[in-house]
């Protein structure tokens, strides 16, 4: 792709930024510095579904716990290295709820959760209403990349 861009007439200069891998990002979820996660290099992660348990400690919990306290409401503590589920003693979590990983259409641009953590199933609302732009990533400004029959149109029509 970077050779394709550097081909056009009008571009001068092509620098690609990756960010390295094993660098801390303190903005990327789960803003903590054990995990060497930056947006270009991110996880694994497990995303969470109804029913699955997870193994829980205090290397783990910084992946789920806002989904513990705040979204599934329980009293969540760290006493003496040990995690604590509404006051007893836990080393697993199963989760309530699925959720979501929301991936900006601007990825190396995007506000999405890998700043800002997981989605709630029940936070999900919204449903597609129309295409507001459609761009053709293999063909220039001058040769067809905006795809004009398919802006403004029902987004729920094949």
């Amino acid at each position: 792709c970077l050779n394709k861009i550097k081909k056009f007439k009008s571009v001068e200069k092509v620098i690609k930024m990756v960010e390295d891998s094993g660098v801390y990002d303190p903005e990327i979820i789960p803003h903590d510095p054990r995990y060497k996660w930056n947006k270009d290099n991110f996880g694994p992660l497990y995303i969470p579904e109804e029913g699955e348990t997870v193994k829980i400690d205090t290397f783990t919990l910084p992946l789920y716990h806002r989904i513990i306290a705040v979204y599934e409401n329980n009293d969540l503590a760290v006493k003496n290295g040990k995690v604590f589920i509404n006051g007893k003693e836990a080393d697993s979590y199963t989760f309530k709820m699925n959720y979501y990983l929301m991936m900006g259409d601007n990825r190396s641009n995007s506000a999405d959760s890998r700043f800002w953590g997981f989605v709630p199933e029940d936070h999900v609302v919204g449903k597609p209403i129309f295409i507001w732009m459609s761009m053709d990533k293999d063909k220039t400004i001058f040769t067809g990349k905006i795809r004009w029959n398919r802006i403004l149109r029902n987004a729920n029509v094949k």
